[in-house]
């Protein structure tokens, strides 16, 4: 195991706590000479883990540039062995070519939001602060203001249904609409009292306004596409015996991680006592991990873990499959919101 990186490049990793670290890395099994991918680099988590189990080099991506900033003092300790890019982790294996590499041993993604982004009330990702309505990870794009103030009413409820599984869509939508005619949506409590006035306190610890801010940071960042992309990439350049490790963090992004890995390591199907089987494409993972969830010490330590789930499969020799479409893994059809985001 190599030395531990210089404790100045911590202290990132203070503002933010990776997620089933531990097993995500241990499932990737870094080796010296390795290359690996670290898609959501965040605070340096993953990739401070690879570096300290092996002799071998990472490419860290993130699309908030403030995460690649923060990531300088981890650059400098690891002497040559990690490399920051800012950039979507959908888009790795152009990034990858970019940089004169053929293929990777390993790509690890954390998925969802980092609690840097949730703290950082200039973002605008979380109701407990009053900041503007936000939500992009990256600096492009509408943000989330632009969705609540521009979108149709029926498309907005379709966006907080499918990407909140808000049961009150309707309701809230019809809300946001009456209450914008009023005054423009420019702060995330403006918005977090309107959609609390809707669906009413329950009897569990989620706020109100939770699924509604979901489905609107996953509508601002495009986080369901991404995904899909980012794991057709990732079969496309892993090695033979090169591993994909992904945490989620709600059943939406797991759906789609879990739906993928089936289908790729899938060798027959349509198998039944009444047909014969039907021989598809040879598979091109074969699972690790199906289902891993924190335990409940990291939960206690880490309340945002709870909900977090890994997955994780190796590379077969198999040829990469075409890229399939992302609405038969379990992306939404929302055609309002992809002509909206352009």
């Amino acid at each position: 195991m190599m030395p531990h990186l210089h404790d100045q490049a911590r202290e990132g990793a203070l503002r933010h706590v990776s997620v089933l670290r531990d097993e995500a890395v241990d499932a990737l099994a870094p080796v010296d000479g390795g290359f690996y991918i670290d898609g959501t680099f965040g605070a340096g988590g993953y990739s401070r883990a690879l570096l300290e189990m092996a002799d071998c080099r990472v490419l860290g991506i993130d699309r908030d540039p403030t995460a690649i900033a923060g990531g300088a003092q981890l650059v400098e300790s690891a002497q040559g062995r990690l490399a920051l890019v800012q950039g979507r982790f959908g888009d790795v294996s152009r990034i990858v070519e970019e940089l004169g590499a053929e293929r990777v041993d390993g790509v690890v993604l954390d998925l969802g939001v980092s609690s840097m982004q949730l703290d950082t009330a200039e973002r605008g990702f979380s109701f407990r602060f009053d900041g503007p309505l936000d939500m992009r990870m990256g600096t492009d794009g509408p943000s989330a203001a632009d969705l609540v103030n521009e979108m149709a009413e029926k498309d907005l409820a379709a966006l907080i249904r499918a990407l909140g599984e808000e049961r009150r869509a309707n309701a809230v939508a019809r809300a946001i609409v009456a209450d914008r005619a009023k005054a423009r949506f420019e702060t995330t409590l403006q918005l977090a009292r309107v959609v609390e006035s809707v669906v009413g306190r329950s009897n569990d610890a989620i706020h109100p306004a939770t699924r509604t801010f979901q489905a609107l940071r996953i509508a601002v960042n495009d986080e369901l596409g991404e995904l899909a992309r980012a794991l057709f990439a990732a079969e496309a350049i892993l090695s033979p015996g090169g591993r994909l490790a992904v945490v989620s963090f709600h059943s939406l992004e797991d759906r789609i991680v879990k739906t993928f890995l089936a289908e790729r390591s899938r060798t027959t199907s349509g198998v039944s006592r009444h047909s014969p089987a039907t021989f598809t494409a040879p598979p091109t993972f074969i699972p690790i991990i199906r289902s891993a969830t924190p335990g409940d010490d990291e939960i206690a330590g880490n309340p945002r873990a709870r909900s977090a789930r890994l997955r994780a499969a190796e590379r077969t020799d198999a040829p990469a499959r075409e890229d399939g479409d992302p609405l038969a893994y379990g992306v939404p059809y929302l055609p309002a919101l992809a002509d909206f985001l352009g």
